[in-house]
């Protein structure tokens, strides 16, 4: 014998299987990682009690003004994010929702993870410097360049890096300096020929530059976009594709020549 149900039962009966949906992927971890604004570091200046830039064997300069390298801080690659936080990222403007994969492309421990970035970094930190010095058709000579971030660790300082250098030695070729007296931030990874290539996360930098000072910001000409959609008014967005069109952008930042904007 067959009962009819009523319509407000039969949808209630209905809703059981899609609350019990929703109810588990409110429970469920998601594949994703949270991202928010990070530390900047001054690659001109000291970290941890150290100058990140040490130069010996060869004359130096003393720089005004300051290149801060930029970062962000993300959930862990074990942490459980689940919807709810997923959906509060989506709507804050200090927030990033970043697939996994993209932040954390090795997989591995998070002990294994951290070494791969400070691996990642030490490279980095060796490539920033050839370029620097292809950049200045300089043989290295007697003179030895180091360079120490602490523990900050990842390849997208590389840019900074290798403009710190610079700076350091030659400033802007005209007895002043690359800065000009500012205070600028950026990102981007660097090979030895001087290429400036895409990093993560920089929505989330161009705020941590501007909390931290910086009024212009050297980006990845590819990630343009990205940059513009999270920019703080103040902050001026300049382009790059090489070190060395970086370094002409920052010497016509000041003298009032042509400078390419996003």
């Amino acid at each position: 014998m067959l009962t009819r149900l009523s319509r407000p039962r039969a949808l209630a009966l209905c809703a059981l299987p899609l609350l019990a949906l929703f109810g588990t992927a409110a429970l469920a971890p998601l594949p994703f990682t949270l991202a928010q604004p990070g530390v900047t570091a001054d690659v001109l200046g000291e970290e941890g009690g150290k100058p990140v830039i040490t130069i010996t064997g060869a004359e130096t300069r003393a720089t005004e003004g300051q290149l801060r390298m930029t970062t962000i801080v993300a959930t862990g690659p074990k942490a459980d994010v689940r919807i709810g936080a997923v959906v509060d990222g989506w709507f804050r403007t200090d927030r990033a929702v970043m697939p996994r994969d993209s932040v954390y492309p090795t997989g591995g421990s998070e002990k294994e993870i951290e070494q791969h970035n400070l691996n990642d970094m030490k490279e980095s930190q060796n490539v920033a410097v050839d370029a620097a010095l292809n950049q200045l058709k300089r043989e290295p000579g007697p003179m030895r360049v180091s360079v120490d971030l602490g523990d900050i660790g990842g390849p997208s300082a590389g840019l900074l890096l290798s403009l710190g250098i610079i700076d350091k030695l030659d400033g802007n070729g005209k007895g002043g300096d690359l800065t000009g007296g500012r205070t600028i931030a950026g990102t981007g990874t660097i090979t030895a020929d001087g290429a400036v290539g895409a990093v993560g996360g920089v929505s989330m930098k161009v705020q941590a530059a501007h909390r931290d000072g910086a009024t212009v910001f050297l980006v990845p000409k590819a990630e343009c976009r990205q940059a513009e959609s999270e920019r703080p008014d103040g902050l001026r967005l300049i382009p790059v594709t090489t070190l060395g069109g970086a370094v002409d952008a920052l010497k016509a930042l000041e003298s009032g020549g042509k400078v390419p904007g996003c």
